[in-house]
């Protein structure tokens, strides 16, 4: 009998056309997949740039509130803090350890010039001999009177701020403002590398903070300050080595911190991602050039969509190549019947071959199979998505609805079977690959987590504490016993299973009892065969091939297993397993 349907090579234009069809939503699936891929890496670095940034303000806002405190400190004391006083509150403060990104923490003092020889002789009464310097032609001296560590830095007690313009003016802007508020670019005077740096003023005032400009002005009595140096700044907030961005700080016309010049290794000439932030940061505004390294691009290329094209690719070969093994297989079929019908003994003869080959086919199915399964199921996923791109939500179109969960279910099923045919065949090839010891306990405490159930509705008996013999199937054997248990129990929170192992010399005796509804005797040696069921009514579907599988196992170690069991009283089922490490103990004995 001829199919009226046109054919190419054995293979319908109806194939080849789902074939096309396959290969298009691949392709889709590629494209859809690189763009997704994209906007993630993209939000991946959007992340790392606001939380570079958010360290930056958080750490500066933690400077702040150190500097607010120095105020407090101040005030609390009426403006009459001495050398010592400074030197206990900045200990207090464990400046080192908790503001590793200042060089110093200080006070400086607003002097009239009319004022200083009393300032300078209060002052050399603490401790040296004190003097303001530079010399200038201000009319008021900006002195630091404190210093922290001052061990380090004395060599700047005493150095009037008021001689250089960018400290001058940040004073006097803090002054009027009563806001923290950082100077431009500046190279500190202790540091002899002329890194760019800034300091961090914070105002105090005689008698409390005036409310007005004028009432400031005259009550202005100097500031709690603290000076960095950039780099020892970043240090202190992130390390290189964290992050997957670099980034230069840009103030006015001047680069105070630069990380995309010199020889950093994982600097990328070319990065994936830039951008330019700008922070108003107490008073002036910096300007951060941010860039992905090589890091980021490392660790953010991804061959998912290369893969899945090829894999759909793959999947099209496959269902081309099985449909062609199809195609040829019927007309060998047809070849076969016809001679048939010519011969009884070649018949038999036919048949047997025949069956032969299916068996193997089913097999390689099985396996190949699985990919295009996934593959359908993937596909299921992506039309829908499509779907309820174009009409919305899908959840008033009952029947499309209905066909995609039937499509899923039917997948589930699919790969449910095809894992089910491989498990079987795949028997006894774990021994090789398997750990040879299997602790008990860590087993059953897989069990629990695998299943979800609670600690107390599997109990364990042993008198073994580890399996050493084939440890793989083992725990296939017995998870696949434990699981049906729950699985057909009619309230699998009142499951009750118990594992009860003996040591029997060479071998163990194994046994798992459940508490369930019990198999009827007629159906014993049938719940072994492979696929299978005893599924009534509503009960959870099955592909008839667990215990089939649990069979094989035991069987190729020699043994046998079986169940005892009626309706309502629950089932038993025992086997035996090889005892390795109890032969290894005896051999020990006999040498010690």
């Amino acid at each position: 009998m001829k199919s009226s349907e046109p054919h190419m090579g054995g293979v319908s234009i109806l194939h080849i056309t789902i074939v096309l069809m396959s290969l298009a939503m691949t392709v889709g699936a590629y494209l859809y997949s690189r763009h997704q891929i994209d906007i993630q890496v993209e939000n991946r670095f959007h992340a790392a740039k606001d939380r570079t940034v958010g360290l930056i303000v958080d750490r500066m806002s933690r400077y702040e509130d150190a500097l607010w405190s120095g105020v407090a400190h101040v005030d609390a004391l009426n403006g009459q803090t001495t050398r010592l006083d400074w030197k206990a509150f900045s200990n207090s403060l464990k400046i080192r350890k908790r503001y590793p990104g200042a060089n110093t923490f200080g006070v400086i003092s607003y002097v009239e010039r009319d004022d200083y020889p009393e300032f300078q002789a209060a002052r050399s009464a603490e401790g040296p001999d004190f003097a303001a310097h530079p010399e200038h032609d201000q009319d008021f001296m900006l002195p630091i009177t404190y210093i922290e560590p001052e061990e380090l830095h004395t060599a700047v007690v005493g150095f009037d701020v008021a001689h250089e313009t960018n400290r001058r003016e940040g004073v006097l802007a803090i002054r009027d403002s009563g806001n923290a508020q950082i100077t431009g670019p500046i190279v500190l005077m202790q540091d002899t590398g002329h890194t760019p740096g800034f300091l961090f003023y914070t105002p105090f005032y005689r008698g409390g903070k005036p409310q007005t400009v004028q009432a400031r002005q005259e009550r202005f009595a100097g500031v709690v300050y603290a000076a960095f140096v950039v780099p020892k700044l970043v240090e202190g907030l992130l390390s290189k080595g964290l992050r997957e961005v670099r980034f230069s700080i840009r103030d006015g016309d001047k680069v105070i911190y630069d990380e995309h010049s010199g020889d950093d290794p994982l600097r990328d000439d070319s990065p994936m991602f830039s951008d330019t932030v700008t922070l108003d940061m107490y008073g002036r505004n910096w300007i951060l050039d941010i860039r992905t390294n090589k890091a980021f691009r490392q660790q953010n290329g991804s061959e998912q969509p290369t893969l899945i094209l090829i894999g759909g690719l793959i999947i099209e070969i496959l269902v081309f190549s099985l449909l062609v093994m199809l195609a040829r297989s019927n007309r060998r079929a047809q070849s076969y019947a016809r001679q048939l019908t010519m011969d009884l003994r070649a018949k038999t003869k036919h048949l047997e071959q025949a069956n032969a080959e299916i068996e193997q086919f089913v097999y390689i199915a099985s396996h190949d199979l699985r990919t295009p399964v996934r593959g359908i199921g993937y596909l299921a996923d992506v039309i829908e998505e499509d779907l309820e791109e174009i009409y919305g939500p899908l959840d008033d179109q009952v029947e499309i609805k209905a066909q995609f969960k039937m499509i899923r279910e039917r997948v589930n099923r699919m790969n449910d079977l095809t894992r089910g045919i491989m498990e079987f065949s795949r028997i006894g090839n774990y021994e090789a690959e398997a750990p040879p010891v299997m602790p008990l306990e860590e087993l059953i405490e897989d069990f629990v987590v695998d299943i979800g159930v609670d600690r107390s509705q599997i109990r364990l008996s042993s008198e073994v504490d580890k399996i050493t013999c084939d440890s793989h199937n083992f725990r296939r054997v017995v998870e696949s016993l434990i699981t049906n248990a729950f699985k057909y129990h009619p309230d699998p929170a009142a499951a009750q299973i118990d594992v009860n192992i003996e040591d029997q010399g060479s071998r163990l005796k194994v046994s798992v009892r459940d508490n369930g509804n019990g198999i009827s005797p007629e159906f014993h040696a049938r719940i072994f065969d492979v696929f299978q069921t005893l599924r009534k009514g509503a009960e959870p579907e099955s592909t008839g091939i667990g215990l089939a599988i649990v069979k094989k196992a035991v069987q190729r170690h020699g043994y046998n297993i079986g169940v005892s069991s009626s309706e309502k009283e629950g089932a038993e089922f025992t086997f035996f397993w090889p005892n390795i490490q109890s032969a290894e103990d005896s051999k020990l004995s006999e040498v010690a």
